[in-house]
């Protein structure tokens, strides 16, 4: 929550666009029926879903769109912490526990966006079966109870998919082929629709995320507030942006919670400085703390770095800064997520 800003150039940047929105078709409800009615008992009978790929992108499709919702908040918990889960599930007809693994699904309909956050209220980061339905697979290692159902004719979920292929982001399960309202083996993280820290994430993940809140506001950056929630359910102060790109549950942490909580970050040296490492003065007030998201070296002697940013009297920002370099304010400190693993 907690911010200052200062006065340095901004760089200039690439935003990522936002898809087009979405087209229907009509739908064909014995293709959805008897998709969802037989398919239990063949997986019942041990035969995998992913084997009758070819029936389901056969039949007549249609494209979807998830019901989305505004977050909104009347109180703010400014010192929430992260909640883990276990990333395993149950061998079927074992009673073993076993790591789960990326599965991959057949996909339905066309134009199906894929979210940032698990809210299908947040920035899109891209698109599944563009053109034509059936067109991608998708593979996802965890998804999220959002506690809020999106439909498409009789099919309803309120799970989203964290999708590590076609397209990193969070997917509506109502887009994916299968007869069940949430992916078949793969662990379900959290609730109430925010995603939850996960361990070894992805420093690009985290980047491709920050970089969402640059072209948010109708193609503009993210205004600040430390009073404010942004569609996605984050505060729009700098630990708010910070929590949202790295995951942790919204409205986010705060900038003291993100440098002592062990659970969130641990401590490093500047040489070390690797992309979506943090940057964090933990000291003082509210006007005076602030996080910044380190991206990369500017140059091999390390006087300056890129990073993004949230800050008063701006908003989301991508610039050159040296915060905590010999020379910069030196009461920021370098951290490290943990969900990185390294």
């Amino acid at each position: 929550m907690d911010e200052h800003s200062s006065t340095h150039p901004a760089d200039t940047t690439t935003p990522a666009g936002r898809s087009a929105p979405m087209t229907r078709h009509p739908q064909s409800p014995f293709r959805r029926t008897v998709w969802r009615t037989v398919l239990p008992a063949v997986a019942a009978a041990g035969i995998s879903v992913a084997g009758f790929a070819g029936f389901a992108h056969g039949s007549e499709v249609s494209s979807a769109t998830a019901e989305g919702h505004a977050a909104t908040a009347d109180k703010l918990s400014h010192d929430s912490s992260p909640t883990g889960s276990a990333r395993t599930v149950r061998a079927a007809g074992t009673g073993s526990i076993r790591q789960a693994a990326a599965a991959d699904f057949p996909t339905w309909g066309t134009r199906w966006v894929v979210h940032a956050t698990a809210d299908t209220s947040s920035p899109a980061v891209g698109m599944i079966n563009k053109t034509a339905p059936g067109q991608d697979r998708i593979t996802a290692d965890y998804q999220v109870d959002t506690g809020r159902k999106a439909c498409e004719g009789s099919s309803c979920s309120a799970f989203m998919a964290h999708l590590t292929g076609p397209v990193s982001g969070f997917l509506s399960v109502v887009a994916v082929d299968i007869p069940q309202d949430r992916l078949p083996g793969v662990p379900v993280q959290g609730g109430g629709g925010q995603p939850q820290p996960q361990p070894g994430g992805s420093r690009e993940e985290m980047l491709n995320r920050a970089a969402t809140w640059l072209t948010a506001d109708n193609g503009s950056q993210v205004p600040y507030s430390q009073a404010k929630v942004w569609k996605d359910g984050y505060r729009q102060d700098c630990s708010g942006y910070v929590s949202m790109a790295l995951g942790l549950p919204a409205p986010g942490t705060n900038t003291v919670g993100l440098a002592t909580d062990r659970g969130i970050t641990r401590p490093l040296s500047v040489g070390a400085l690797k992309p979506g490492d943090l940057l964090i003065d933990a000291s003082g007030d509210n006007n005076t703390r602030h996080v910044v998201i380190f991206e990369k070296w500017n140059n091999d002697a390390h006087a300056s770095y890129t990073a993004y940013e949230q800050r008063g009297d701006h908003g989301t920002d991508h610039r050159t800064l040296t915060y905590g370099l010999p020379g910069g304010d030196a009461e920021f400190k370098p951290y490290r997520p943990v969900k990185f693993g390294d």
